[in-house]
């Protein structure tokens, strides 16, 4: 009796911002297999890489699966479904979409699991990606310039030591591009019921559901949770107005801050990468010309530029309440301006604010100045002061001690919500 054999496969690049879904693909082949009597070992994986990737398509989302197969003539068969597939399927007219398709059989090895770490901290190159495969073993297959291979090793690679799961609803073909018909109240009493397991269903403030996208893609809605049963279970209770085609369920990174690297200091920040910080403000939040709010912050071995940008809505309220000295940790990413693109912050600790003023005097009265260095006089009572020096009035911060984030329509697929963060 011959040994299984385990055989990795990784697909990305396959989307455009006009059409078609990652996911889609990878469900289709994986039910097209089942047909053959090939099943997966475990559910399909959606990797979230670097989000500040030039190229990237919509989510920067790959995908990868496992099976366990007999022999080589299965091998064959799997490779023929998946690439014939991803050639059929894939928005090759998209300007930024270049699939690629990698397989790989065996163990994962520690150099893999590395690579798919440093695929979302930094930026690789197709050429690097090409030779990693070669030196790994793994077969690759590349549509047009085949970027996809970047996203393919990772997503088959990577280690997952936080996960959580999205379940997504997939529309008919006949509705693909028309508006999307699902009951609001149904989400929202699916919120109610399932949050916090399940979470960003929901902008609560901005009063609307989230759970649906806004592209002619074939999701009809995606539920994001912490286990594969509740957001089966959230799937379930939401109604749809229009027949869904199928759903799938997928093993995740998303929302587990892994894109966020900490204990680096700012002088040795690089841009195109994520980090958490631990700083103080040196320059206090000002407004710019397009709604944006910038601050500076300072740990000592440098100073960094921040911004909350004006798709983050709300959360730059927030911002401008901050004030020179207010020490923070802070969570988000290095534009290619070196901008820091705030994702969510913790306010440690709130720097007391004075307002300088004239002393009381004793009959409670304001006093006033006597002239340049004459001290102060009581226009009241007449007393005199001396001294010159204003007193300190304390300004009441209207803000506190705590973790804030950036509204659910402005949060990163990688980022952390604070509902899961660990407090």
């Amino acid at each position: 009796m011959t040994d299984s054999i385990i055989l990795h496969v990784g697909i990305d690049d396959t989307d455009s911002n006009e059409g078609m879904c990652t996911t889609y693909l990878t469900h289709k082949i994986i039910k097209q297999l089942k047909e053959y009597g090939i099943r997966t070992l475990d559910y399909p994986r959606l990797i979230r890489l670097n989000p500040f990737a030039r190229y990237k398509t919509r989510g920067n989302g790959a995908l990868s699966f496992v099976v366990e197969l007999d022999n080589q003539k299965e091998i064959n068969l799997v490779e023929k479904v998946v690439l014939d597939n991803v050639e059929k399927y894939s928005m090759f007219e998209g300007v930024n979409t270049n699939p690629g398709v990698v397989f790989y059989e065996g163990e994962i090895t520690q150099e893999m699991k590395d690579y798919a770490l440093n695929a979302i901290y930094s930026i690789y190159t197709i050429d690097y990606a090409e030779k990693f495969a070669k030196k790994i073993g793994a077969r690759v297959h590349k549509f047009k310039k085949g970027r996809g291979i970047i996203g393919s090793i990772a997503a088959i690679s990577i280690d997952l030591p936080d996960e959580t799961f999205e379940c997504l609803a997939y529309r008919k073909p006949e509705n693909i591009g028309t508006k999307r018909k699902l009951n609001q109240d149904s989400i929202y009493i699916m919120n109610e019921k399932t949050y916090p397991e399940t979470f960003d269903n929901v902008d609560i403030e901005g009063n609307y559901t989230a759970i649906e996208p806004h592209t002619p893609c074939p999701v009809l809605y995606g539920i994001r949770g912490n286990t594969a049963d509740i957001v089966e279970k959230a799937h379930n209770m939401v109604i749809s107005h229009e027949e869904i085609e199928d759903y799938c369920i997928f093993r995740t990174n998303q929302h587990t801050d892994m894109h966020i690297q900490k204990n680096i200091p700012i002088k040795d920040m690089k841009n195109s990468s994520c980090y958490m910080i631990r700083c103080n403000i040196v320059e206090n939040p000002h407004d710019i010309e397009g709604g944006h709010v910038f601050f500076k912050v300072s740990d000592d071995t440098g100073i960094l530029e921040c911004a909350a940008f004006e798709p983050t809505k709300r959360f730059r309220n927030t911002i401008r309440k901050l004030r020179i000295g207010d020490e923070l940790e802070l969570y988000g990413g290095l534009n290619e301006n070196h901008t820091f693109n705030i994702e969510k912050f913790k306010l440690l600790k709130i720097a007391p604010q004075y307002n300088l003023i004239n002393p009381l005097c004793d009959c409670g009265k304001r006093m006033k100045s006597a002239g340049k260095n004459k001290g102060y006089k009581c226009q009241k009572c007449g007393k005199k002061m001396k001294s010159s020096e204003k007193v300190k009035e304390i300004i009441e911060r209207d803000i506190v001690e705590g973790f804030y984030e950036v509204p659910t329509e402005a949060r990163r697929h990688l980022s952390k919500p604070i509902v899961r963060m660990d407090l």
